[in-house]
């Protein structure tokens, strides 16, 4: 069973900012590539096994590590600015890093996101979720999860809010990655030291980052 800290940390109405955030999906919306349920299923499974590999496995490291002296968050901050080739994605990931850190730190007080504060004040996402799901008492495994969920659930949202998709059957479609969901907290779990972490690569992703960065106009950050 889930523990409350995984339920509040994949909570959409956690106020970490993360309702700004498309994940790439305005910019697949409007090049046509996402148009209805089926193709939004195509996006959010490529999405999940591509970004959200290394993201479940970064968040995974920085709870294990949250539990050690020396934690070295800033060498796995490295490592997700090294597997995030777009810099668009990597502002993006930051902006959402240091929000949930913010809300983290007044939620879960603890040590160790005062730490990570001190150290990196605007981690990268996958960081933050990892030491806010130390502080809030979630297993390595849990923060996988929900930087898996994470993957998918804001761009399946943002999907829904542009382009009218019935909200029953978005969410009937993220429940159908449930098996997709546990296998990449499986591929994340146990922690890995930072050489070993997946490193999978989206380009049409990074692209659409860019693209989206340069777009006139836009209702998502990102």
């Amino acid at each position: 069973m889930p523990g409350p800290g995984l339920l509040l940390l994949a909570d959409s109405r956690l106020p970490a900012g993360g309702h700004a955030h498309s994940g790439g999906a305005e910019r697949a919306i409007a090049a046509g590539a996402v148009h209805d349920v089926p193709s939004l299923e195509r996006f959010l499974r490529g999405r999940l096994h591509t970004a959200g590999v290394p993201a479940a496995a970064l968040a995974a490291a920085a709870r294990a590590a949250a539990a050690d002296e020396c934690p070295g968050w800033e060498l796995l901050d490295e490592e997700a600015d090294a597997r995030t080739a777009s810099p668009a994605q990597r502002a993006a990931s930051r902006t959402q890093g240091r929000l949930l850190l913010r809300v983290a730190r007044r939620v879960w007080p603890a040590e160790a996101l005062e730490e990570l504060a001190r150290r990196t004040p605007s981690p990268h996402h996958p960081v933050a979720l990892g030491v806010a799901a130390y502080a809030a008492g979630a297993t390595a495994r849990e923060a996988a999860l929900a930087a898996a969920y994470h993957a998918v659930s804001g761009p399946a949202t943002a999907a829904v809010r542009l382009l009218g998709l019935d909200p029953v059957a978005v969410h009937a479609l993220l429940a159908a990655l449930g098996p997709d969901l546990a296998a990449v907290a499986e591929r994340a779990h146990p922690p890995r030291p930072w050489a070993e972490l997946p490193a999978c690569s989206a380009p049409a992703l990074d692209l659409l980052a860019e693209q989206h960065a340069r777009a006139e106009v836009r209702l998502f950050v990102s």
